[in-house]
């Protein structure tokens, strides 16, 4: 007798909506390929997402450090969750990119791939994973080393720098800004 079972459908990718904003002049960033690292990670994870990504200085982000979390001084990344939920992502990842250039030199890599490990990180955060506790951590480290290894075989993270003036041997001198940066809000 023939098999008359319809075949199932092939799953949808995930839809997401990925904004990506550069405050900061230490570095080049292209943007879109930050975006498209970003929706590379989102169609791994399986997950829909509305995600704000903020490239900021030390001064920005020591100021969201302070006022948010009440820590002193710069961190390399702040997630905010607007409401995540089981199938979506929906947030803001605030990345400084000074300190991804200093964690860079000190774990001997790139500042792009430094850059590439906080945005898996922050959208782990966004789908409830936490790294308060040694084995939690643990166990994120080993997820994002998994993710970071996956994505970069399709997706070299270097190319997140603009152009080759952006590279870590050859840093862009920051220009005076003209006005304050913009506030943070959450």
């Amino acid at each position: 007798m023939a098999n008359l079972a319809t075949p199932a459908a092939p799953a949808a990718a995930p839809r997401a909506l990925v904004a990506t904003f550069n405050r900061q002049r230490s570095r080049r960033v292209s943007l879109a390929f930050a975006r498209q690292w970003t929706l590379a990670v989102l169609a791994a994870l399986g997950r829909d997402a509305e995600v704000a990504i903020h490239l900021v200085g030390t001064r920005e982000m020591t100021r969201l450090n302070q006022h948010y979390l009440q820590h002193e001084g710069s961190t390399d990344i702040i997630t905010f969750d607007h409401g995540s939920g089981p199938g979506r992502l929906v947030g803001e990842l605030f990345i400084s990119i000074p300190d991804a250039v200093a964690q860079a030199s000190a774990f001997n890599t790139s500042w792009e791939r430094e850059l590439a490990r906080y945005i898996i990180h922050g959208l782990l955060h966004l789908a409830g994973e936490d790294d308060m506790e040694p084995a939690a951590r643990r166990r994120m480290k080993r997820r994002e080393g998994d993710l970071l290894r996956r994505v970069a075989a399709q997706l070299p993270p270097e190319s997140l720098a603009s152009s080759p003036q952006g590279s870590r041997r050859n840093p862009v001198r920051p220009r005076r800004a003209r006005s304050a940066p913009p506030e943070a809000h959450a």
